[in-house]
This record gives structure tokens, C-alpha cells and sequence, in this order.
């Protein structure tokens, strides 16, 4: 019963003026009439009809023979986009590469002293820190942190090291304020941050940074793994790339909003 209704529903004639869209968004330059029912597999009536509803409605628009896609499609785009997170569009990029790594995945923000998370896909390995969407850990300690520490001026850093609380989380982490500043810079230089059990003893991070149209970092993407897993050194050559990857393609979304 749900088949038969699901085929009384179903509009075909809207499936094919969607279809002569598609073509024409394939085919910048624009098509003739002619090229365009080829392409459908529509008659030359049935293709004329198409395209110039999509004339009259503003959606395509016609100079001599040739049919091409007006920018109102792109306008509805950019609205659709502005109403919709940018994490809905991120996450299917993070399970992706979290799936490819068997690791977990996560993106966060600054906000005062901490970083929190905005958006994360757990890993199959359990580790001690619970962490959640809306999750804080402090920055100075975090890969996500120094990332998100490097895309402020030297002013902003010196302000922020020296009202932050710096408080030692395991014996290897660093607290000496000098050390911190030169800990960034080296980020902000090479794009990544690694910590190594600094913020878990057993926990390692690699991040690297998601920045906007202007080329300003607004958000820190991470790999999260188990210290028997990876060294730092298998971390940059194995798991660095696969995530630069990942955060160009999400990366993308900020530069179109």
C-alpha cells in the first residue's frame, strides 16, 4: 500500500523539470533547445515547455538559441545554506575520515579560556575523558586549544597565557607560560598542533585549523587516539593528511556562507 502511494505522489513531470535543471547547471556555456531534449531524453515540445517555465520563473534564462541556469538557483542555495548548521554539513566529512582511522573525531571552538566542542563522532576505543557536544577543556593543553590559540595576534596570546589558569593535568604537561607562547607560534608556522599526553596520560591529539573566507581560523578540527596506537611521529605522517583533507572540504562551507 505504501509503494502505491508513494507512485500516486509521485510528480513526474516536476522530476523531469528537475532533471533539464541538473543538465543545464552541468553545461555552464548554456545548450540549445535541441542539445537539451537530447540530453533529457525529452521531445523538442516537451524540453521547450521545461525550459521556458524555468525562463519565466527567473531560474534559466534564454539569449538566442542557447539556454543556460540564471544565479536565482544559487541565491535559494545561499539561503538554505545560512539556515542550516555548519556542523550538519561537517559531520558526514568527520565520520568519513573517523571511519577510515578507526579513531575518534571532534571540532570545537574558543570560548574564553577553554575550547569547546561543537561537534564530535566517538571512536570505537574508550578513552577516560567523556566527552560531548558542548563539552570545555582548557586550550592552553589541547591540540584543538593551540590551534584555535594560534589564529590570535601576539597580543591576544600574551593576554590570554597570562590570565589563564594554567594548571598541571598529568606530568607532561606544559605550564611554563614562555614555553606555551613558543608552543603556538610553532603551530600557527607549521598549520597542526600534537599533544602528547598532556591533557590524559594514554591520549594523544592531532588538530588543524578550519578558517572562513578571510582565511581566519574560527574552528579547530582534532584525530583523537591511544598513545599505543600512534606515536606523534606515525600521527603526521598517517592521520595529518586524511584530516587537512577533511577540514578543506568542511572549510569549504564557511567560505560559501
Amino acid at each position: 500500500m505504501r509503494d502505491e502511494d508513494t507512485a500516486r505522489d509521485h510528480v513526474t513531470s516536476l522530476e523531469r523539470g528537475l532533471s533539464v535543471m541538473e543538465i543545464l547547471a552541468a553545461n555552464a556555456a548554456g545548450l540549445t533547445l535541441t542539445e537539451t531534449a537530447e540530453k533529457a531524453g525529452l521531445t523538442r515540445a516537451g524540453a521547450r515547455r521545461f525550459l521556458l517555465t524555468l525562463v519565466a520563473t527567473g531560474y534559466a534564462v534564454q539569449s538566442g538559441r542557447n539556454f543556460s541556469l540564471s544565479p536565482r538557483l544559487l541565491t535559494q542555495a545561499r539561503i538554505w545554506l545560512h539556515g542550516v548548521p555548519l556542523w550538519t554539513f561537517a559531520e558526514p566529512f568527520m565520520k568519513e575520515t573517523a571511519a577510515k582511522l578507526h579513531e575518534s573525531c571532534s571540532a570545537a571552538t574558543l570560548s574564553g579560556e577553554d575550547m569547546v566542542y561543537v561537534a564530535r563522532v566517538p571512536g570505537p576505543r574508550i578513552i577516560g575523558v567523556d566527552l560531548q557536544v558542548g563539552a570545555r577543556l582548557p586550550a592552553f593543553c589541547t591540540a584543538m586549544g593551540r590551534v584555535l590559540l594560534s589564529g590570535l595576534t601576539e597580543a591576544e596570546l600574551e593576554a590570554f597565557l597570562a590570565r589563564a589558569a594554567i594548571v598541571q593535568r598529568t606530568p607532561k604537561t606544559v605550564t611554563d607560560r614562555a614555553k606555551l607562547a613558543e608552543i603556538v607560534g610553532k603551530v600557527r608556522t607549521d598549520g597542526h598542533a600534537i599533544v602528547d599526553e598532556e591533557l590524559e596520560i594514554g591520549l594523544r591529539s592531532i588538530a588543524v585549523p578550519l578558517r572562513d573566507r578571510s582565511g581566519a581560523i574560527v574552528a579547530a578540527i582534532n584525530i583523537s587516539t591511544q598513545s599505543t596506537r600512534h606515536t606523534p611521529a606515525e600521527m603526521e605522517a598517517e592521520i595529518l593528511p586524511l584530516l587537512r583533507e577533511m577540514a578543506a572540504r568542511i572549510s569549504d562551507f564557511f567560505v560559501v556562507q
